[in-house]
């Protein structure tokens, strides 16, 4: 058995047409090599991983035709939007086509749109505007989880060591989206989210924590609150209630595994503590079920109250 012909060093980490026989040079025999995937009809690809959205993007690039891009929940992925976890196992592409048809082939879920502005790139990759993306989510998404998706629009994604990149979007890039998107499926839960989005949101359950308490008919928390602490150090709880002066911690599966990050969440709820705060810890269960953390914050604020500190807010009407 003779051996097998080595890929020239400029394929790897490549996708390609089989028809591109001027850029592969190889014979059709080693196109169908166990080292050369084939993971769309027409296309062979070297070094690249189906599982990670954006190779898989890239994967399917040379397909692409004029006026097509990606879309929907493959952009929100490539745009690092977050999206509840069963989204980020879906192995179909959405590409929607802004000239001629729909897209249609194994792998692939095909769109059209009349309405769409310029595109918006990341690297190679032709997506639609994170504005455009987050309109085309609200047919696919609850109504909360297009709310968490919009404050990571308008919020930007705090780094580790402090700070926060640029926002994609403004909220007036998105409510300009959304006039544009019309009346098509998902323009309802449009019209719902866009007074609910705030800035300065770090997680998808922090937004989620938020609705949830205003859906049990609590006062809107506000978010990132700024309170100076000893030393003249300024932290921002996740929520906070100023006027009652309680802040709300949420602590998700990532707070326990990391022994650094947990030792920080201890040393500032004993800052926030010292500072006069009522601090009170939340988990995805207060999401799910916010029955006794709703009834924590009330017993907070009837203490704030009864030390004569604050006045009562009245109760808003149910979310």
């Amino acid at each position: 058995m003779s051996a097998r012909v080595p890929l020239p060093p400029h394929l790897h980490g490549t996708a390609f047409r089989v028809s591109e026989h001027a850029f592969h040079e190889q014979r059709p025999g080693r196109l169908r090599a166990p080292d050369v995937d084939a993971p769309y009809h027409g296309i062979r690809s070297v070094g690249l991983h189906f599982d990670d959205v954006f190779e898989r993007a890239r994967m399917y690039v040379p397909r692409l035709r004029e006026g097509q891009r990606f879309s929907h929940v493959t952009a929100a992925l490539l745009l690092d939007i977050p999206l509840p976890l069963e989204f980020g196992s879906i192995p179909n592409l959405h590409v929607t086509a802004t000239l001629g048809v729909a897209p249609r082939t194994v792998g692939v879920v095909g769109h059209r749109t009349t309405t769409a502005g310029r595109p918006h790139y990341i690297e190679e990759l032709p997506l639609f505007t994170p504005a455009e993306v987050w309109c085309q989510l609200a047919s696919l998404l609850s109504r909360e989880d297009l709310v968490a998706a919009g404050d990571y629009l308008i919020s930007g994604k705090r780094l580790r060591r402090g700070g926060r990149r640029p926002p994609p979007c403004s909220l007036d890039d998105l409510a300009a989206a959304a006039r544009r998107f019309g009346r098509q499926p998902g323009a309802a839960a449009l019209r719902w989210t866009l007074p609910r989005l705030r800035t300065g949101v770090d997680s998808r359950r922090e937004s989620l924590l938020r609705l949830a308490l205003m859906a049990h008919r609590m006062p809107e928390p506000t978010v990132a609150h700024p309170v100076t602490v000893a030393g003249g150090l300024v932290l921002h709880p996740d929520l906070a209630y100023p006027w009652a002066r309680v802040a709300i911690e949420y602590e998700g599966d990532e707070h326990r595994q990391d022994k650094r990050r947990w030792r920080e969440d201890l040393r500032r709820i004993v800052l926030l503590e010292e500072a006069g705060w009522r601090v009170i810890r939340a988990t995805e269960l207060d999401i799910e079920n916010p029955t006794v953390i709703v009834r924590a914050i009330r017993s907070a604020f009837d203490r704030a109250i009864a030390a004569g500190r604050v006045r009562p807010k009245p109760t808003p009407p149910r979310a």
